[in-house]
C-alpha cells in the first residue's frame, strides 16, 4: 500500500466519537478519530514495511503514528532518530504505542533510558520512567532502588502530568515486585496522594499506588 491509499483507509475509519474521545485526552485537530482496534487490524494487512512506516510518522496524524508504530523496526532506527521521535510526540497514546512497540525494542533502549531520566522534555522524561518501570519487572538487577524511591518522593508532587504517570508506574511495580521496599513505597504514595481520587471504573484498580499496590499484591497470595 502506498501512504496515500493508507491515509485514505485510515481517514474511512475515523469516527465523531473517536475524534472526541481523542480531544478530550489532550489530541489535537490532527487525526481521524480512528478505532485502536481498527489500527491494529490495518497493521497485520500492511505487516513490517519500515519505510512505509516512517513516512506516516511524519505525517504528525495522530492515527498515521500509532499506526507507525506497528509496521516500522526498531532496530533500523538509529538511537538519534529515536530520541527525535520520542521528543516529537504530543498525544499520550501515541507516546505509550511508541514506548511499548518501538523504544523498549530497540538495542539502545537502556542507553536511552540512563539519558532520558535526567531530561527536562517532558516526552523523554516520561519514556525514561516507563523503560524503569519495565526494568522494575522484568529486568531489575543493578536498579538502585533506593535511589529511584529517593527521586520519586522528591520530584513527582511537582513533575508534569505526563511523566508523574509513569513515575507513579515506578513506584507502584516497586511495590508490588520488591517486597524490601514495599512498605517505602506505600508510604511515598501515601505522604505525596497523586491519583487519590482518580475516577475509575467499576471493576478497574485505582492508579493510586497504595491501593494499587496493595490490590496486585493480594492476587499474588
Amino acid at each position: 500500500m502506498t501512504i496515500k491509499e493508507v491515509l485514505l483507509e485510515l481517514e474511512s475509519f475515523g469516527n465523531e466519537k473517536m475524534r472526541m474521545q481523542n480531544t478530550k485526552k489532550g489530541a489535537r485537530d490532527n487525526q481521524f478519530g480512528v478505532k485502536l482496534g481498527d489500527i491494529r487490524k490495518l497493521a497485520k494487512k500492511i505487516k513490517v514495511n519500515h519505510k512505509l512506516g516512517i513516512d506516516l510518522w511524519n505525517t504528525e496524524n495522530i492515527d498515521a503514528r500509532l499506526l507507525s508504530t506497528l509496521i516500522v523496526k526498531p532496530k533500523d532506527l538509529s538511537a538519534n532518530e529515536i530520541d527525535k521521535m520520542v521528543r516529537s510526540v504530543k498525544f499520550v497514546q501515541v507516546a505509550d504505542w511508541l514506548n511499548a512497540y518501538v523504544v523498549k525494542n530497540h538495542p539502545e533502549s537502556e542507553d536511552l533510558r540512563k539519558e532520558w531520566m535526567n531530561d527536562k522534555d517532558p516526552m523523554a522524561a516520561r519514556a525514561g520512567w516507563n523503560l524503569t518501570a519495565q526494568r522494575v519487572v522484568k529486568n531489575p538487577e543493578t536498579l538502585n532502588f533506593k535511589e529511584i524511591l529517593n527521586r520519586i518522593e522528591s520530584e513527582m508532587e511537582h513533575a508534569d502530568s505526563n511523566v508523574q504517570w509513569t513515575m507513579n508506574n515506578t513506584l507502584a511495580e516497586i511495590g508490588i515486585n520488591k517486597p524490601e521496599h514495599r512498605e517505602r513505597a506505600i508510604n511515598i504514595g501515601e505522604k505525596l496522594g497523586i491519583y487519590r481520587d482518580y475516577p475509575v471504573s467499576k471493576g478497574c484498580t485505582s492508579p493510586f499506588a497504595p491501593v494499587w499496590i496493595k490490590e496486585m499484591v493480594s492476587r499474588q497470595s
